[in-house]
């Protein structure tokens, strides 16, 4: 019986005609038996803690969350998603809303709210309210306490860092504090990101100066024509490479420059030597990010633009490298879990 019965589900509908067929649209017939697969279905696993909604601590109730948004300040995120869903929904689950920065972020600047959007009952009139199409893939819409778009709905971002990015900007329409590691987790995912290659005399010296510039997002130690040097990501919006050049020789990071070629135009200077990578490969895990070894932040787990940042500060500034840790992590440096 339940083989035949999931026979109706979204997948399904999707594999014959691209798409399933609106909830609200259905015979009544197909409608109940749709209705009747979470309740007929085998799986142990609840809905607020199946696969497809990741690792979130979700409400399910959206008048709750409104209030709580008014009493808070922090602005509603909703996911709209279908459970059970397909295999890109359990994907976004799993990559996405179980990142555990965003998870933290979801948690801590926000109210969280899950929406089921192949299900009936009080789903299907938060749907209807919002006007979001049943069996739709996952849509992520942030909410004020009057049940107003914060910023605009928006479709397929279904990536960490799009994710991030729309956290990042609803936050500040909201005119809430943005924590720094949500800022540099956008950062690091974003498309946009440029890199250069810096040759000097000490690429640990080199992570940790190159590090603290605003507008570096990530760094890693390397070898390159025999060379040590650090290899850095940057955000071309926050800095642009005559910037990062000049920053990088006022802290002797710089005695050459290599950049990809189609850079090269940018990249001229009237004294550094200027060259396209070429044949640049990785420094031993124990050479990167030397400034954290040794300290309490070695046993965080941390993402490669936190890595960076903290292995920047934690030496000479730790009050400043705790900023780009999120409260969970600052309560596990400090010992407290």
């Amino acid at each position: 019986m339940v083989g035949l019965l999931k026979r109706w589900s979204g997948e399904v509908f999707r594999e014959i005609i691209g798409r399933p067929p609106p909830l609200t649209g259905m015979k009544p017939a197909v409608l109940a038996l749709a209705l009747m697969l979470p309740s007929l279905s085998c799986t142990a696993t609840t809905p607020e803690h199946a696969e497809e909604a990741g690792t979130v601590r979700w409400g399910r109730i959206l008048e709750t969350a409104l209030a709580s948004s008014g009493q808070t300040g922090k602005p509603v995120f909703a996911l709209f998603q279908e459970i059970p869903g397909c295999a890109g929904c359990k994907q976004f689950g799993r990559e996405v809303m179980s990142h555990p920065l965003i998870v933290e972020a979801v948690e801590t600047e926000f109210t969280p709210l899950l929406i089921h959007n192949n299900q009936g009952g009080r789903d299907l009139e938060v749907l209807q309210r919002f006007g979001e199409p049943a069996w739709n893939y996952q849509v992520v819409r942030f909410f004020n306490a009057q049940a107003e778009d914060i910023i605009p709905r928006k479709e397929q971002v279904w990536d960490t860092g799009g994710v991030a990015e729309r956290m990042v900007a609803a936050l500040t329409q909201a005119k809430r504090p943005v924590p720094a590691y949500l800022k540099l987790l956008a950062a690091e995912q974003s498309p946009r990101l440029k890199e250069a290659v810096f040759a000097m005399y000490c690429f640990w010296t080199g992570e940790m100066e190159l590090g603290r510039i605003d507008g570096v997002v990530t760094t890693e130690a390397g070898f390159m024509d025999g060379r040590e040097v650090t290899r850095v990501k940057y955000d071309p919006q926050v800095i642009s490479l005559p910037q990062l050049i000049t920053a990088a020789e006022k802290v002797e990071c710089a005695n050459t420059v290599s950049v990809p070629a189609t850079d090269l135009p940018g990249a001229k200077t009237t004294r550094l030597k200027v060259g396209t990578i070429s044949g640049y490969r990785a420094a031993p895990k124990d050479d990167q990010k030397k400034q954290i070894s040794g300290t309490a932040a070695e046993r965080l787990t941390l993402s490669p633009c936190q890595a960076t940042k903290v292995n920047a500060w934690i030496r000479t500034d730790p009050a400043k490298a705790l900023l780009f840790l999120t409260k969970a992590q600052q309560t596990q440096l400090k010992g407290g879990a």
